[in-house]
């Protein structure tokens, strides 16, 4: 007949195995009061409070069960993984070396090693640890569990979701082996599998918050933004300092179109962590859709002082600068962005830009060419270059990049409109018409384009449809000068009549 100390010592594995952890702990007190000198319920409870992360509670009852009991393996192996959890490695690995020295045939401390270098980033010996473990313990779930973590951080995908899904068929009730395997798929970009996935994890564990945060996340990239929000809203509430779940949940708030909101939880995110570049970079954002530059240079900069080593950030303050027409530092972000990732096609479209702007037309052109030669499908790219030959009054070239710009992106209207200009400088007003015709069709809310036509036609002397233009530019708001244009003026008239827009 077993002993009421074995008898409660075998309560408390039951209610470990089932995941309640304080259930557990009970248990094991009540084994200890019973026999205070046995180092088996000591050791079973300092894994409870590891699994539960109390890891100074673990270790002390480790120490207690070593101290009882010196060649105690699984008391060093949870000793072991306390400490590595809280980040000391060298304490962490001896204990598991003791362990394996105690029992090499012990597959528990095989994978706990295997955890502590994947911790320190050896990931190649903390596979071998998990296989050794796997072998030696072909239904130690959690053996396959931590492996599939490992391939996932190495980018293994498919061993990861294979090593998930033995896990799950070893222990169907393993939540994190769902939440696991429902991340590879996210990485993966299969958001329907993802979302099945963290929904049964949700099933076996609904105080998981960071699952809520992951399911949310599925949801946002399938555009499920209602759905997504109630989520992030369920993680915060399971977790109020939750600040990544705040942050995520202001860029599905900006997609709705709810910025208030989306500012309000990045601030929140950076309250709660103010080394979170995504949430200073997901308020910027925001704050260059409203026209709030200056809002939106502080948090760019911000995002360059906590990671400087980020093109994108430099690109990006560099764009918040041109409609404030401070061309000079617009240059000098581009610039350090294309020496931070000189392969960023859009870096130097967006330098060429800010040379156009700045009338430094041979400039352009050469950063134009290479965003071309870095993306030859870079409509935006060849309309740009097109504008700065037509600057330059080099007007076969201009038509030859516009003409790429449209055949690349056959609703371009911009392009249409100033290929109509060119052709109408070179007193072509038949092709211009074309042209103005083809850029009403797609844009027939453009006044500018209108009025340009009308331009073309009175040129041609058919006053009716110039007038009848030049009456539709106007109630679209275009403002037309005084007068009409002469049949005298030429380039000039078309410098001062149509603005020649640029991106």
């Amino acid at each position: 007949m077993s002993s009421p100390e074995n008898e409660a010592a075998k309560r408390g594995n039951l209610l470990r195995d089932k995941g309640d952890f304080d259930g557990a702990i009970a248990a094991y007190t009540e084994a200890i009061w019973l026999n205070p000198q046995n180092a088996q319920p000591y050791s079973s409870r300092g894994q409870a409070y590891l699994r539960k992360g109390e890891l100074d509670k673990a270790i002390a009852d480790c120490n207690k069960a070593i101290q009882l009991d010196p060649m105690m393996a699984e008391a060093y192996c949870w000793r072991g993984s306390s400490h590595g959890t809280n980040g000391d490695f060298d304490k962490a690995m001896a204990d598991c070396m003791e362990a394996i020295r105690l029992d090499p045939h012990g597959a528990e401390a095989y994978y706990v090693r295997g955890i502590v270098y994947g911790r320190k980033g050896d990931f190649d010996r903390a596979i071998a640890d998990c296989t050794e473990a796997i072998r030696l313990d072909t239904k130690l779930s959690e053996a396959f569990r931590v492996r599939a973590k490992l391939y996932d951080m190495k980018g293994e995908f498919d061993k990861a979701i294979a090593d998930y899904t033995e896990a799950i068929r070893l222990n169907p009730r393993s939540a994190l082996a769902y939440w696991g395997r429902a991340h590879v798929y996210e990485e993966k970009g299969d958001f329907d599998k993802a979302i099945e996935d963290f929904t049964e994890s949700i099933r076996l564990n609904p105080r998981h918050a960071e699952v809520y945060c992951g399911r949310a996340y599925a949801y946002h990239e399938k555009g499920e933004f209602d759905k997504a929000i109630p989520d992030y809203t369920e993680a915060i509430r399971l977790n109020p300092k939750y600040a990544q779940a705040y942050d995520e949940r202001g860029c599905s708030y900006r997609e709705k179109g709810d910025r208030d909101k989306a500012i309000a939880d990045h601030t929140e995110a950076i309250r709660l962590d103010p080394q979170s570049a995504q949430a200073y970079w997901g308020r910027a954002y925001i704050y260059e859709e409203k026209g709030e530059f200056d809002k939106a240079i502080a948090d760019y900069t911000e995002v360059i002082r906590l990671r400087p080593q980020y093109a994108k950030t430099y690109r990006r303050r560099a764009y918040v600068y041109l409609p404030k027409s401070e061309f000079d530092k617009a240059i000098a972000d581009f610039t350090e962005s294309i020496r931070l990732d000189p392969q960023c096609a859009d870096t130097h479209c967006g330098l060429a830009c800010a040379y156009y702007k700045k009338g430094k037309f041979d400039k352009a052109i050469a950063d134009y060419t290479e965003a071309i030669r870095l993306n030859p499908k870079y409509a935006e790219a060849y309309y740009g270059r097109g504008c700065s030959y037509w600057k330059k009054d080099d007007h076969d070239k201009a038509i030859a990049d516009f003409t790429e710009a449209m055949r690349l992106n056959p609703k371009y209207a911009d392009a249409y409109y100033n290929r109509g200009c060119v052709y109408g400088e070179k007193g072509d007003h038949d092709k211009a018409i074309t042209d103005y015709t083809e850029a009403i069709r797609i844009n027939p809310k453009d006044g500018y384009t209108f009025y340009a036509r009308g331009y073309s036609y009175w040129q041609k002397d058919d006053k009716a449809k110039a007038d009848a233009d030049f009456a539709q530019a106007k109630e679209l708001g275009y403002k037309v000068k005084p007068g009409r244009p002469s049949r005298e003026g030429g380039k000039g008239i078309f410098d001062f009549f149509l603005p020649r827009r640029h991106p």
